[in-house]
């Protein structure tokens, strides 16, 4: 045993006797226990049981065992459904729940015929005993006289009598041969036997794929995609965690199939109401819609809930898996060169509904608000609408894109107004377009009644940029704001409540809706209401009202990004079916070059427009100050971006330039472009920084 080791700390002091002044104790490090065996025999084990291998090895093992009790199971259901009626009083209850009377009427007729015929092989069997033994003793009569003849014959034509029996007796040698051969053979069949039936089972129970999901093979384990029955809805609902809702299913006589009303074919999906048992809520189904997606082996974004008019009853759509995912076709806006527009009783061509059919928009004296997150598709659904109306050569445009890209750079020369910019300025212009637009609909007021006027759409995109406006005019009224005394809020209000008398028409387009950039009585002033992709529920009930989302309307759930130009609407423009509140609409893309062709078209209808597009032009301009003005309140605007705005702001000025000229100007005041996520982008920090250093150069510069 190895002994503490004692350190004796001495005194500098050299001439006096060693003086122990400290004493440490450091004893020797314990000695480390060697690991047990069974400590690493249970980690080996552990290793082995969650080997990929291992667990695939055990998973098949599993799968052809549970082949055998699966193919059991599915020929003794087989034989059952021979022997008795069961099937036919399958095929009854189907039948009835799908309301299909007269098949199951047919089917009830079916197992009655079955059910005397049954009975009458079963008389037979009582009185067979008795006709069978009759039978064989005519057939040995007959065949014992048959072979005695044949002797004859053969013993007359030989000569010889002893041939008389030959056929006899060979006849029994026969029958000897045969019960010998049933000797040799009966015990190996009876060791064999066994283990072919196994086998018949085995290969039932592997063609029915007879075993649980978790044993099968990864290529058959999914079943997305499985086609949409009465078994799996009932199942996917009995699954939902409802408590209710499962014990009433469990007590049903016909397994919950009396719930459902007939699946229908819906478009590229299929469609079933659900009357739901007493004590089970229609919001409580609503609310489980991931769960009740992933029980019918969707994905959420496939399966929509809605209540329709019959009371306790939801309706569900279930699109065929992956459906959503492609294209719809082209616009027939595109298609058809020879279509026209007619304000007063045509409809919009704006996309298709989940059951294929084409949705078609009433744009007649309705306001229009549609809304969703940036990047979805909302520009080119509400352009959709102007393209078509715009070949109704009676319909004037008042527009103001706040965006300032050049996605209503077409309408130039054919909207009598057209205001494209995201500044403050172009806030300010786009207000007094409104408010000329109030001032021409007064003016129709004041009219004799019955006077017809044309339509007169008064378009402003991105209008969140104009609520959010924090100037003042020079009386201290604000441009932005939801208050009495903000301007373009007000002028909103006068034309929701009045202008549709006289075909003054409200169309606005937003993105992520808050009570201050889209105030409330804006957006229920609203005749029709459409959402793209939202992020909550609270943003889906601003953009389409409370009534539509309680009866299922949910933009919120729609895949942001891959949902592009899908919308849920809302409004008696549309067809919506019966009981429903809202309607969820794919729309049809139409690029800019498709644009630009109709609006041609649009414009051979019509007598030159001259286009007042406000935007003063300048000879000197400040570049920098400028590129600020088009950022905006932007943190980062892409660079192509920026030149668009430019080019917007002033065509003489910045339509010639190039990435070059402006990366020129930022390099040389120090806000040089960078990139972000892979782009080249301008920073309203460094270029309102480059701005500010600059200002405060000049104002040094004059001091000294």
């Amino acid at each position: 045993m190895s002994e503490n080791v004692v350190h004796l700390h001495k005194s500098t002091e050299t001439t006096e006797p060693a003086t122990v002044t400290a004493l440490t104790v450091v004893p020797d490090p314990a000695p480390v226990a060697p690991v047990p065996l069974w400590v690493r025999s249970g980690r080996a084990v552990k290793t082995a049981v969650t080997h990929d291998t291992t667990k695939t090895t055990a998973r098949a093992v599993a799968r052809h065992t549970l082949y055998i009790a699966g193919g059991a199971r599915i020929a003794a259901k087989r034989t059952w459904d021979g022997r008795t009626a069961s099937r036919y009083e399958r095929m009854l209850r189907a039948a009835e729940a799908a309301g299909n009377y007269e098949v199951a009427a047919e089917w009830e007729e079916r197992g009655q015929h079955f059910r005397e015929a049954r009975h009458r092989r079963r008389m037979d069997l009582l009185h067979s005993p008795i006709d069978a033994a009759k039978g064989v003793a005519v057939s040995a009569g007959m065949g014992v006289g048959s072979l005695v003849a044949l002797g004859i014959v053969m013993a007359i034509a030989t000569k010889d009598v002893s041939e008389v029996v030959t056929p006899l007796m060979a006849t029994i040698d026969f029958i000897n041969l045969l019960i010998t051969i049933v000797q040799v053979v009966w015990g190996p069949a009876l060791t064999i036997g066994p283990f072919l039936a196994l086998l018949a089972l085995w290969a039932i129970g592997k063609h029915q794929q007879a075993a649980p999901a978790w044993a099968l093979p990864d290529n058959v384990r999914s079943s997305e995609g499985e086609p949409i029955t009465p078994s799996i809805v009932v199942k996917a609902l009995r699954d939902l965690g409802i408590s209710p809702l499962k014990s009433a299913i469990k007590e049903m006589g016909d397994a919950g199939a009396s719930m459902l009303g007939p699946i229908r074919i819906a478009g590229c999906g299929v469609e079933v109401d659900v009357t739901l048992p007493s004590g089970v809520a229609t919001n409580e189904v609503q609310k489980r819609r991931r769960k009740l997606a992933e029980n019918l082996t969707r994905h959420e974004h496939e399966v929509f809930i809605t209540i329709p008019q019959a009371a306790r009853t939801v309706r569900l759509w279930v699109a065929d898996s992956g459906a959503l995912d492609e294209p719809i076709g082209p616009s027939p806006l595109v298609t058809d060169e020879t279509m026209t527009a007619d304000y007063a009783k045509g409809r919009a061509p704006w996309g298709q509904d989940l059951r294929g059919d084409a949705a078609a928009l009433s744009l007649y004296q309705r306001h229009l608000l549609i809304t969703g997150l940036s990047n979805q598709g909302k520009t080119v659904a509400l352009r959709s609408l102007a393209l078509w109306l715009a070949l109704d050569k009676s319909v004037q445009f008042l527009m103001g894109d706040l965006k300032g890209v050049g996605d209503w750079a077409m309408f130039d020369g054919l909207a009598t107004t057209l205001i494209q910019g995201p500044t403050d300025e172009h806030v300010i212009q786009v207000t007094e377009m409104v408010e000329d637009a109030v001032d021409e609909m007064n003016r129709r007021l004041m009219a004799p009644p019955g006077t017809q006027f044309p339509a007169l759409i008064v378009l402003v995109d991105e209008a969140q940029v104009a609520f959010m406006c924090p100037l003042k005019d020079k009386e201290g009224r604000f441009y932005g704001g939801s208050k009495a005394t903000s301007r373009y809020f007000m002028a909103v209000r006068k034309i929701h409540n009045q202008g549709r008398a006289v075909n003054v028409l409200m169309w606005q387009g937003t993105q992520d809706p808050t009570d201050q950039n889209l105030p409330k009585l804006v957006r229920e002033g609203a005749h029709t209401r459409a959402s793209l992709a939202l992020g909550t529920e609270s943003q889906a009930r601003m953009a389409l009202g409370d009534k539509a989302v309680d009866g299922g309307a949910a933009p919120n759930l729609l895949r942001p990004g891959l949902d592009q130009g899908t919308l849920v609407v809302a409004s008696s423009g549309i067809d919506i079916p019966k009981g429903q509140s809202s309607i969820t609409v794919r729309t049809h893309y139409v690029d800019d070059d498709a644009a630009e062709a109709i609006i041609d078209r649009a414009k051979a209808l019509r007598d030159g427009v001259t286009t007042l597009t406000v935007i003063e032009r300048g000879e000197d301009r400040d570049p920098l100050a400028d590129i600020a003005s088009v950022v905006g309140d932007t943190s980062r605007v892409r660079t192509k971006d920026v030149l668009k705005r430019l080019a917007t702001l002033n065509e003489a000025a910045y339509g010639g330039w190039s990435f070059l000229d402006l990366k020129r100007v930022l390099d040389d005041a120090g806000a040089e472009p960078h990139k972000s996520d892979g782009v080249m982008v301008v920073s309203r920090d460094r270029v309102a920084r480059a701005l500010a250093n600059r200002d405060n150069e000049g104002s040094a510069s004059a001091d000294g």
